[in-house]
């Protein structure tokens, strides 16, 4: 963690490879997955470590696997949970992100007080939470088999309604709001290199080409 000089104010060790990092809006809040190995329970091909640092107050959460999931109203237990792909809402308590066990991915509404995970729909992967609060946008995977490659699809949360967008390439990313009404992501040419696309979140119209050869977008608020 590092100041407005660059300077280091705070190291958290972390073992595994960092990926899908994000800051809440008011920069409070930070979250990374970590992709480890060796775990006995990685039967899905990875295993997970998902931490989340409060940079106000300094409290650490090495691993959201450590949280209480609920499902259906109830307590789920399993060996083989895996958390990752936080989304912060405001107020620096509540997230998202996608819980993963027996097969299945599910959407989940974290509370960092309670220690809570509550599941609100299955096949919901990477979400990412739109500036109004309202919506998540999110790979979803076509037939709910990832072998089969994902879809961008935006969900609204009062409703739990589906709108897939007019991206019909296969996007394996966490998608960025660039506002409430443009979703970004990353794509993969043949040859590997990444280009960041937009599209409308309302599911008209067609994809644009953003950045060339840059990946996994994120925004940062205009400087005031």
């Amino acid at each position: 963690m590092l100041d407005e000089r660059q300077q280091t104010r705070r190291t958290v060790p972390l073992t595994g490879l960092p990926n899908r990092t994000r800051v809440s809006a008011d920069g409070r809040m930070v979250a990374w997955t970590l992709f480890v190995g060796g775990d006995s329970y990685a039967g899905g091909g990875f295993s997970t470590r998902t931490g989340v640092l409060d940079t106000r107050t300094g409290r650490l959460v090495p691993s959201l696997e450590d949280f209480a999931v609920f499902r259906e109203g109830r307590r789920y237990r399993a060996a083989d949970i895996n958390v990752w792909g936080v989304t912060f809402a405001a107020g620096g308590n509540r997230f998202y992100a996608t819980v993963s066990s027996a097969g299945t991915r599910s959407l989940v509404e974290g509370d960092l007080a309670a220690r809570t995970l509550r599941t609100l729909a299955d096949n919901v992967e990477c979400p990412s939470l739109s500036p109004d609060g309202e919506r998540i946008a999110f790979k979803q995977a076509v037939g709910a088999d990832p072998a089969k490659g994902w879809r961008v699809t935006v969900l609204e949360l009062a409703t739990l309604r589906r709108t897939e967008l007019a991206e019909t390439r296969n996007v394996d990313d966490q998608a960025a709001w660039l506002d409430d009404a443009t979703v970004a992501y990353a794509l993969q040419r043949p040859d590997g290199t990444n280009d960041v696309w937009t599209v409308a979140a309302d599911g008209s119209g067609k994809p644009r080409l953003l950045i060339p050869g840059a990946n996994s977008p994120a925004v940062l608020p205009a400087a005031g």
